[in-house]
């Protein structure tokens, strides 16, 4: 049987992933994404088979770039203050490069949770990296406030991700010029990394 060239199949896969990003999988067609490759609609069609096909493994991808990074920095053998900057940091680049990831994830979650969720694996990892073992440690040593990886992960991911979600509402709000917004998401950090380390970690 005839295969698609790897250059190809990269090219489709790619073009998808703009697409989907920009108009979510209901707003996408599969002519959408054969004119966005520069392809033949029937091209993507024969290697693809279908639309939710080449969805479902694009938000699998997605997905792991989102949280990967961050499962990898849990399992760091550094203390939690030295973690949480790490995270925050993290994170704050990847709004910067990807603000679009949020949304789209978000968004196609809300609409179709079981379909996308069939393997929560990666949550999975979530809940036993390194830091669950320091957080148990230092709440029974008593330099720790008692706090669940379940609980810290959104505190520390939503603070961060709001900057950039509500970048135009900041703007206005504080009559920000795009210059200006930018001191002003660094400043927001900072004061995110601080308030977080200082309530979770008791003592210096």
């Amino acid at each position: 049987m005839k295969c698609i060239p790897e250059k190809s199949e990269d090219r489709i896969r790619e073009a998808a992933k703009r697409v989907f990003l920009k108009k979510g999988f209901d707003g996408t067609t599969s002519r959408d994404i054969a004119k966005e490759a520069d392809m033949n609609i029937a091209l993507t069609n024969y290697y693809f088979r279908s639309k939710e096909k080449l969805f479902l493994e694009i938000f699998r991808d997605l997905l792991e770039v989102y949280f990967q990074s961050t499962i990898d920095i849990l399992n760091k053998d550094i203390d939690i203050k030295a973690k949480i900057s790490e995270i925050i940091e993290n994170d704050f680049s990847m709004m910067k490069r990807e603000p679009d990831l949020v949304i789209f994830i978000m968004n196609e979650v809300h609409k179709a949770p079981g379909r996308l969720f069939p393997d929560m694996s990666i949550f999975k990892q979530l809940r036993s990296t390194y830091i669950k073992k320091q957080l148990e440690e230092g709440v029974a040593n008593g330099t720790v406030r008692p706090m669940q990886i379940e609980n810290l992960l959104p505190l520390i991911k939503c603070s961060i991700e709001f900057i950039f979600l509500g970048k135009e509402i900041h703007k206005e709000l504080f009559a920000l010029t795009d210059e200006e917004f930018e001191k002003y998401a660094e400043e927001q950090k900072e004061h995110i990394k601080e308030m977080v380390c200082n309530y979770l970690v008791i003592g210096p």
